[in-house]
């Protein structure tokens, strides 16, 4: 879905003004529309914010929701983990998977599902029930409907005990982008959504932090990023 958005992006519009008004406002057919071109959406590259957190951490079972191109799940397999992707769009976990055939990361499994439908039945949709070591959601973010807070209670819900769940959000918009003004998620308001009960999870991070991107001119800019990061006890 949206994850793993370095900087901002432009909706490709194919097929008329019949797939434009889908495309605005169709999940699926937005993210179609969106991956739908020849040319890599995202980097590729793992989120640098993800590394910063994660590269210390002991490998096991990891779980990337809106797994997008697949940068994080594959850099997170190339470290050790059995790390799974889960996406609405066909065409970004088909670019994942390839990468992860190229590479020869055996460790990297990608799925398409609706992670709206996913939070119903999550084992029906990863194949078992076994929790995961760590779960993250970066970038998890949509210009068409999304239950989000909805999701991302129920990725906690799939957190093994003693592992940690890992959301990554734009803070504000970056200076080149038109949604100025427009409410971003805090480290605040995401550990609110998440509801997660005090005696059961110890806050590791909860930080605003700023990297540099660059826009589409290519000159470099500071970008925020709301950090979140929780352990299961």
């Amino acid at each position: 879905m949206g994850a793993h958005q370095h900087g901002h992006q432009h909706a490709h519009q194919h097929g008329g003004q019949g797939a434009e008004n889908a495309a605005l406002t169709d999940p699926i057919a937005s993210w179609e529309d969106r991956y739908g071109s020849s040319y890599r959406v995202w980097t590729g590259r793992v989120n640098r914010t993800l590394a910063d957190v994660a590269s210390g951490w002991t490998p096991g079972r990891s779980l990337d929701l809106g797994s997008g191109e697949g940068g994080d799940v594959h850099w997170l397999a190339e470290r050790g983990w059995d790390a799974t992707g889960i996406d609405l769009s066909t065409t970004a976990v088909a670019r994942a998977r390839a990468v992860a055939l190229e590479r020869e990361l055996e460790r990297a499994r990608f799925i398409t599902a609706d992670l709206g439908e996913w939070c119903d039945d999550p084992a029906a949709v990863e194949g078992g029930a076994e929790p995961f070591d760590l779960v993250t959601a970066s970038f998890f973010q949509s210009p068409v409907e999304l239950p989000r807070e909805r999701i991302l209670r129920a990725a906690a819900g799939r957190v093994a005990p003693g592992g940690r769940l890992v959301l990554i959000a734009h803070a504000a918009a970056p200076q080149w982008s038109p949604h100025h003004g427009e409410d971003f998620p805090t480290p605040e308001s995401e550990l609110e959504a998440l509801e997660l009960p005090g005696d059961a999870w110890g806050i590791e991070v909860a930080e605003v932090r700023e990297r540099e991107g660059r826009g589409p001119d290519g000159a470099p800019h500071l970008l925020s990023d709301s950090v979140v990061v929780v352990r299961k006890r």
